[in-house]
């Protein structure tokens, strides 16, 4: 039985929202009296007042204070503003100025590259520098769950396997109905299995414990036994790998079978089983292993050749014509 397993996967979320791209430039033009003023004393038009860029009069006009300076408007502007990624023009003092990954736009100008719409107040994101809404991002770029047939948004988590994805909620067990998340499955055809669902449902049962196998074990008479299972009827040794046999349908060591059930040989007792290829002689209700059965006088090989019986002994035909 084959486990997979994934782990989830965070689907990067949209790059941007309007917390992150707002920004006012904060810059407010002052319009001086035209009778100029120093402090709270007249002065006369003899004390200048100029941009100090232009060097134009500053009376009677809008300016712009920076670092102490007195900037005329266009001036300021020139020199101070950022000009727009989209529009390329100069974005004013008085405009509302975003500005993203060292990218600047007016407010009119930062909208979706596909549909258009603004997303001064939307998420969005950035896809080889153009600019994206949610919804276009999604259509064009994120992947489908199969089970429910939606998009997986950004930033939220998914699972893929064998080519496709599913939203974690969606990848459930087709059994029990559960979420499987990360841990292990099995998948059977198109459907998916929780482990304990499979094992319940798909997996061979041991035919002494009648617990699942896992992985592994023997099959004996057509029927599948754990390798710590499957032992001899009488002593308990595992049998996996070894030579058995069996007696009524039970399985047994060749010891065990041996001294349990074997005919003994006449001449030294053991059991004569006829394994690994051991071959024996049989007469009158009494066998003998092939190396044992010999002349109980002379003790010949009687193997192939003629003998005699003479009471419990048997004989070769020379110790028997000396009787």
């Amino acid at each position: 039985m084959l486990t997979q397993h994934f782990a989830l996967r965070d689907v990067t979320p949209l790059t941007g929202t309007t917390e992150d791209v707002f920004k006012t430039r904060g810059r407010r033009a002052f319009r001086p009296p035209s009778s100029p003023l120093k402090g709270l004393q007249r002065v006369t038009m003899a004390d200048s007042f100029d941009c100090v860029n232009c060097k134009e009069s500053l009376y009677g006009r809008k300016y712009i204070q920076s670092e102490a300076s007195p900037y005329c408007i266009p001036c300021y502007d020139s020199l101070f503003s950022n000009t727009c990624d989209e529009c390329k023009e100069l974005i004013g003092h008085d405009a509302r100025e975003l500005f993203y990954e060292d990218r600047h736009y007016h407010e009119h100008c930062f909208r979706c590259f596909r549909c258009d719409r603004s997303l001064a107040d939307e998420p969005f994101t950035s896809q080889d520098d153009a600019l994206l809404c949610n919804d276009c991002y999604c259509n064009e770029f994120s992947s489908k769950c199969v089970a429910c047939d939606k998009v997986v948004m950004p930033g939220t988590r998914k699972l893929e396997y064998g080519g496709s994805t599913w939203h974690e909620g969606c990848f459930i067990c087709h059994s029990c109905q559960q979420p499987i998340g990360s841990k292990s499955f099995i998948p059977d055809k198109d459907e998916h299995y929780c482990v304990s669902c499979y094992e319940d449902k798909f997996a061979s049962r041991c035919t002494r414990c009648k617990k699942t196998l896992a992985k592994g074990g023997v099959t004996y008479r057509d029927e599948p036994w754990h390798k710590e299972c499957f032992v001899c009827a009488s002593c308990k040794t595992q049998l996996a790998g070894q030579h058995f046999t069996s007696r009524d349908e039970s399985p047994y060591c060749l010891k065990c079978f041996g001294n349990l059930y074997a005919k003994k040989c006449e001449a030294c007792s053991k059991p004569i089983t006829g394994f690994g290829g051991g071959k024996y002689v049989s007469f009158e209700e009494r066998q003998w292993h092939q190396p044992c059965f010999t002349c109980s006088q002379c003790s010949a090989s009687l193997v192939g050749a003629g003998f005699f019986p003479d009471g419990e002994r048997i004989l070769c035909r020379d110790c028997n014509s000396g009787v």
